[in-house]
């Protein structure tokens, strides 16, 4: 949501049923290492997701997928899915959706809060700090006067920037 990557022609908000944001996934790439796994976000089953839809041109379409492909699936813990997602328009569009697989070895399945926050606090990878990237997923939401609560949560346990 806060950092795509990539070009797109229109963001709105949206919303996936069936689906819940969560810290779901060990990240041994980009916010921690083998030895020292972070947690990234994933869609799990159940309940439902508000957050961004981007719309991609055609003309960049392969470009987007080939980009996402690199990113997302770099130890293939996601199962890409087309789900159906609620516009604030009340529309309901197909979208390319990246889901955890429950049966990958990186899939974090009911971690606690407390659990999470220890884990976000200490772990680096690639792409930086584990607290930077929870903390930025919460700011962006709340830039979108959108609340999830577990994750508030988890920050409030998370120490201070420095």
């Amino acid at each position: 949501m806060w950092r795509p990557g990539f070009d797109y022609i229109e963001k709105q908000r949206a919303k996936l049923f069936g689906y819940r944001r969560t810290l779901c996934i060990h990240s041994h790439v980009h916010r921690g290492t083998p030895e020292k796994p972070g947690l990234v976000l994933g869609l799990d089953r159940g309940g439902s997701c508000s957050g961004v839809a981007f719309k991609v041109s055609a003309e960049k379409r392969d470009e987007v997928f080939e980009y996402l492909h690199a990113r997302e699936l770099v130890t293939k813990v996601y199962i890409e899915r087309i789900g159906k997602v609620e516009l604030a328009d009340r529309t309901r569009v197909p979208a390319y959706c990246y889901v955890a697989d429950l049966k990958h070895k990186q899939y974090a399945k009911d971690i606690s809060v407390e659990k999470a926050a220890e884990i976000v606090s200490d772990s680096v990878g690639q792409s930086g700090h584990n607290i930077d990237y929870v903390t930025s997923t919460v700011e962006q939401l709340r830039s979108m006067n959108l609340t999830d609560h577990w994750l508030e949560d988890v920050v409030s346990r998370l120490p201070a920037k420095a």
